[in-house]
């Protein structure tokens, strides 16, 4: 008798591939999600201090901090790493206070704050 030898993988060696990548990507995902997280959180924490920066220089130029962000401030406008993850405000008290609050994707996230002495809150989140 003339048998073929039959090409191709059997159904349980497919289920067998598909079960193993499924336990790779449930242990990768939120690894990936947390740098990902970071990674927004560093951006915003760059654009933070970009602020604090311009407002040193402002500060030089008209002897006083400015509450604006945008035109007729600091002539900043939020990046896009920064823009759809966080709401940046910036306050005038006690020198200046800059926020940046978590939203859309980031939601959960601990709200950071930079302030004219240098201080970050919260500490943990600024390392």
């Amino acid at each position: 008798m003339n048998h073929k030898r039959q090409q191709g993988f059997s159904l349980i060696e497919l289920m067998a591939v598909v079960v193993v990548l499924a336990i790779l990507a449930s242990v990768a995902y939120p690894s990936y999600q947390d740098h990902v997280r970071k990674a927004r959180r560093s951006a915003v924490q760059q654009y933070m201090l970009d602020i604090a920066n311009r407002q040193e220089q402002y500060m030089l130029d008209a002897r006083s901090y400015t509450t604006t962000l945008g035109s007729g401030g600091l002539n900043l406008t939020d990046p896009e790493a920064v823009d759809p993850y966080y709401d940046v405000t910036l306050s005038n008290t006690d020198g200046y206070t800059i926020t940046a609050t978590a939203k859309g994707a980031q939601a959960g996230q601990p709200t950071l704050t930079l302030n004219a002495l240098g201080e970050k809150t919260p500490a943990d989140q600024w390392k």
